[in-house]
This record gives structure tokens, C-alpha cells and sequence, in this order.
């Protein structure tokens, strides 16, 4: 493949950093010795390093791929790079790859957004906290310009979660990501969290996680990856109609959410769904929000997708200030190392102010990154 001259650097919205690329001191260098003892830390069992939380293996640790089959099925090793697993989790060679693929600036989701469970509350919030000083420190601050690995937010309680976003923004973090499918956000105790985020002005992300309704899983090189990963993104319809329908998005007009990893497909369809029901139950109910849904969105709400056949058809009817495009890299539906190029097939019967937008400065503004480029 040829590369594609945008004329401008592009952002990617929805990078990860999977638990198995993390350095293994992350926590083990930052929680007391007691917590140390509890918290995520690597061990080897069965001969293998591994991940060990509560004296729960939670995830592997490192994951080098020998096999032509394997590498063809994560976006570093389709690239004809070596990896030993750690890669993704090294700043210097993830700039390295960034400039492979083009990418002005990343940014990154970490273990959290593919679940990472710690029940435990007192546990919970030391080892979030942990992991957003140690983003910030040691990982962002390598290219703070380029680099932002989201901060955690702890799901047991509003009052933990705020104050730890508010003491996260005071610590240079650009945005947080929340697990909603381990919260009620449909409780309004969690305004305490809606009105830090707005305080603050960092986006709070809802990332799509690991399971579905069914029972269907991820399992690597089998048909059922295929199956995960086409219904995956439907998991975020309803956290986005309990956003808009309890009133949370009105009541914050200063918060921004954003969908990671929702494509966009969907959403016209579901835009105008919320928006029939609201016209025909807004005067029955007496708790319904004065805004449409349709507006709330395009108001608060930011969409990431990576490819879309119908893009171009689809994104004018959402409007190119909701959407951001992200690479996912380095999963296996990433585009990376041809992100230009995937962006081109995807955006390019869009308007070239709207592509800027989409690519570049949407990203860029949400997340106070210089300016575009």
C-alpha cells in the first residue's frame, strides 16, 4: 500500500495498553507493602509470568508470537515487527510505531477498559490511583504532547470516583475512563461524578468491555472473534439512552462522554429512535429531559469508530463535531500500519474541513492537545 498525504497530522482517539504489555513494576513500585502483597503484580505459574491480583490470575504477562498464524492476527506482528509483549507498554517504541502509521497523537486506554477487576474498595482506589501516577510520570510525560493514556476511575462509590478525576485533572490528565458496566449510572448519585467531569472539563469515557447478553466470547482465531466483534459495539446503546433518558446529560450540560469504540453505524438509527420515544412520552412522564436526544448528543457526546464502509454516507447524518476516529492499534481490527489509507477509504467522499475534523481536530480540542497541524 501506498501512503495517503492528508496534509495534516492525525490523531487516534482509541489506542490501547492491554494488562500483558504493562511493565510489571507499575504497581509494585507504587502501593504500600501491604497492598503491594494484594495488589496486581506478576508472578510465574505453571512456568508462566502472569498476572495476580487477591491471589486471582487476572491476565498474562507479556505475550511474544512465534507463529506466522498468530502475528497475522495482531496488528504489530501483521506489520513484520518483533514483539516480546511489552511493546504497546514501551513509550519509545510506541512513538516509534506512531510514526510508522502517521499518527500525530494517541490516545490510550488501559487495562480498565477491557476489565480489570478489583472488588475490593480500599484495594480499588490505591491501585487506580497507582496506575494514573504512574501514566502521568512515566508514560505521558515521555511525549506529553503526543502521549495520553487515560486515567482510571474507581466504580464503587460517586464520591471516590470524583474525587479521584478531580485529583487527576490536578495532576495533568487529560480525560478518565469509568467501567459503566459495573456501575448504575442510571442512579443519580452519580451526578457527584457528571459535575466533576464538567468541573474539570475532562471527557469521561465509556469504553465497550469483554462480554455480551448471550454468553458469546472472544476466542482468538476462531469464529467467534469474528461474531464478538461485529455485536461488540451494540453494548453501548443502552448506557447512552440511560445518559440521555435520566436526565444525567441535561443536568451537566458541561460534561462530555465519549462512546470508545462504538462505531458509528448504528447510532443514526438510534439517534432517531430516542428521539420518537421522547416526542411521544416526553408530556407522560414527569421526569423526561426538555432537551431531545438528538440534540444532547451532538451537544455532549463524541462517537470513536476506526472503519466504516458507509462513513460517508452515515457521519453527515450524525454531524463530523461527534465523531473521532481512532486506529486501535494494536488489536486486531487495527488499522495500523495503513491508517492513512484506511482513513481515505473510509472519509474520503467527505468534505475535507469535515475529514480535519474527524481525523485531527475533534481529537485535538477534546483533549487539549496543541493545535492541529
Amino acid at each position: 500500500m501506498t501512503h495517503v498525504d492528508t496534509g495534516f497530522g492525525i490523531y487516534s482517539c482509541d489506542d490501547h495498553l492491554d494488562l500483558y504489555a504493562v511493565p510489571p513494576h507499575v504497581w509494585a513500585s507504587r502501593l504500600s507493602q501491604s497492598l503491594a502483597a494484594r495488589g496486581p503484580r506478576v508472578e510465574t505459574r505453571d512456568g508462566r509470568p502472569v498476572w495476580v491480583c487477591d491471589d486471582r490470575v487476572i491476565g498474562r504477562s507479556g505475550m511474544s508470537v512465534t507463529s506466522e498464524a498468530a502475528k497475522s492476527l495482531t496488528a504489530i506482528g501483521r506489520a513484520g515487527i518483533e514483539d516480546d509483549g511489552f511493546r504497546a507498554g514501551t513509550p519509545k517504541l510506541r512513538l516509534e510505531d506512531m510514526e510508522r502509521d502517521g499518527l500525530r497523537a494517541s490516545v490510550i486506554y488501559g487495562p480498565l477498559a477491557l476489565g480489570f477487576p478489583i472488588d475490593d474498595p480500599e484495594l480499588q482506589d490505591a491501585a487506580y490511583a497507582a496506575w494514573n501516577d504512574w501514566a502521568v510520570d512515566e508514560f505521558n510525560a515521555v511525549a506529553a504532547d503526543r502521549l495520553c493514556v487515560l486515567a482510571f476511575l474507581p466504580g464503587h462509590s460517586p464520591e471516590a470516583a470524583a474525587a479521584e478525576l478531580e485529583r487527576c485533572a490536578g495532576i495533568g490528565h487529560r480525560g478518565a475512563i469509568i467501567d459503566v458496566f459495573a456501575i448504575d449510572i442510571g442512579d443519580p448519585g452519580w451526578d457527584r461524578l457528571w459535575a466533576a467531569a464538567a468541573d474539570t472539563g475532562l471527557p469521561i469515557s465509556f469504553h465497550l468491555k469483554g462480554g455480551t447478553w448471550s454468553g458469546l466470547r472472544y476466542r482468538f482465531g476462531k469464529w467467534q472473534s469474528a461474531a464478538f466483534a461485529t455485536v461488540l459495539p451494540l453494548q453501548l446503546d443502552e448506557p447512552l439512552a440511560t445518559m440521555v433518558f435520566s436526565g444525567a446529560l441535561e443536568r451537566h450540560p458541561g460534561m462530555t462522554l465519549v462512546l470508545a469504540e462504538s462505531g458509528i453505524g448504528w447510532l443514526p438509527y438510534f439517534l432517531a429512535r430516542m428521539d420518537l420515544e421522547w416526542e411521544s412520552l416526553r408530556d407522560k412522564l414527569d421526569d423526561a429531559p426538555r432537551t431531545a436526544p438528538s440534540e444532547l448528543f451532538r451537544r455532549q457526546v463524541m462517537a470513536t469508530f476506526e472503519e466504516d464502509a458507509l462513513g460517508g454516507q452515515l457521519i453527515p447524518l450524525l454531524g463530523p463535531d461527534s465523531c473521532m476516529w481512532a486506529s486501535d492499534y494494536p488489536h486486531t481490527d487495527s488499522t495500523f500500519p495503513y491508517s492513512l489509507q484506511a482513513i481515505d477509504e473510509t472519509l474520503g467522499a467527505l468534505p475535507e474541513p469535515d475529514r480535519r475534523k474527524i481525523t485531527a481536530e475533534n481529537c485535538a480540542r477534546l483533549y487539549g492537545f496543541a493545535d492541529v497541524s
